[in-house]
């Protein structure tokens, strides 16, 4: 790799065509810019000029090698622009959360864009272990958690928290007063939707609800979008954050039925710690407490 301080220096000399005034703009001495000649031509092989008394004349090698110093100012400009101008709504990020959330954040993120065209947002639907791993590795720069990641590379600010909902059709008029009521049913199941049901069930039906993997299954849905569409129609129950029921489109053919021990969980923005956070996400961080702030 070519010394940066080297190139520089016969970047200039070949400006000034003078070993002494181009010394002087550097604020060097003439022998350390015949140095700095004599150490590039040595690293690249090659003579770089062909002197005549007190001037010079580039050799081919010389000429590409100044074509190359002043491409690589003007690439040094632009990253000095960019990083001296931090804008909102230019460059990536890469945000990760539950699917639920994923569909309340999107047209909120969406709506952004189409003002954006220098921005590109990148959303991805995650498991919680993944979320985390991918902000300690880098792949996401925001993640939308249920809980304090409590790690020391990471740092989280809590948003909030929305409820863990019992979902039934809307015609379901029926009081449940025991897990047999729900059994008969039977469930729709999704991803999380075992570790929903060991969280709200077990607590409401202790003596009766005989774990997530011996539950009477009516299907399983793995795009968040369409677990509610069974029991729209009519078939099953499923267990849902409220964020999962609001963003449905036929929501109103949904019933949420109270249980007597209701459970929330709690929302937390969570990123890499001692991480300065550029405008464009800290504009995504207001986006995903905007939408956290909808679930209240």
């Amino acid at each position: 790799m070519l010394n940066a301080t080297w190139l520089e220096t016969f970047t200039t000399l070949c400006e000034t065509g003078h070993f002494t005034r181009t010394a002087e703009r550097l604020n060097m001495t003439q022998p350390g810019v015949s140095q700095h000649l004599r150490k590039l031509e040595d690293q690249l092989g090659q003579p770089l000029i062909a002197r005549d008394g007190k001037s010079f004349t580039l050799t081919p090698a010389g000429e590409a090698l100044f074509e190359t110093g002043l491409a690589r100012r003007r690439e040094e400009q632009r990253l000095r622009e960019r990083i001296a101008t931090d804008l909102p709504d230019r460059g990536v990020v890469h945000i990760a959360c539950s699917g639920s959330f994923a569909i309340l954040l999107q047209p909120l993120l969406l709506e952004w864009m189409a003002n954006a065209p220098d921005l590109s947002l990148h959303l991805e639907a995650a498991p919680q272990a993944t979320i985390r791993a991918g902000l300690l590795d880098g792949r996401f720069d925001l993640g939308v958690l249920a809980d304090d990641p409590a790690h020391a590379r990471l740092e989280a600010q809590h948003l909030g928290r929305e409820e863990l909902c019992l979902v039934l059709p809307v015609n379901a008029l029926e009081q449940i007063e025991s897990f047999s009521d729900l059994e008969t049913r039977g469930f729709i199941a999704h991803p999380d939707g075992f570790a929903y049901a060991d969280d709200l069930l077990q607590l409401n039906f202790p003596g009766s609800y005989p774990g997530a993997d011996r539950i009477r299954l009516r299907g399983y849905v793995n795009q968040i979008g369409q677990i509610p569409a069974a029991v729209a129609r009519g078939v099953g129950y499923t267990l849902l954050p409220r964020s999962g029921v609001e963003t449905f489109a036929a929501k109103d053919q949904l019933r949420l039925l109270p249980l007597p021990k209701r459970r929330w969980h709690d929302l937390w923005l969570a990123s890499r710690r001692g991480r300065p956070m550029p405008a464009r996400m800290r504009r995504a961080a207001e986006l995903i407490a905007e939408a956290a702030a909808s679930l209240r």
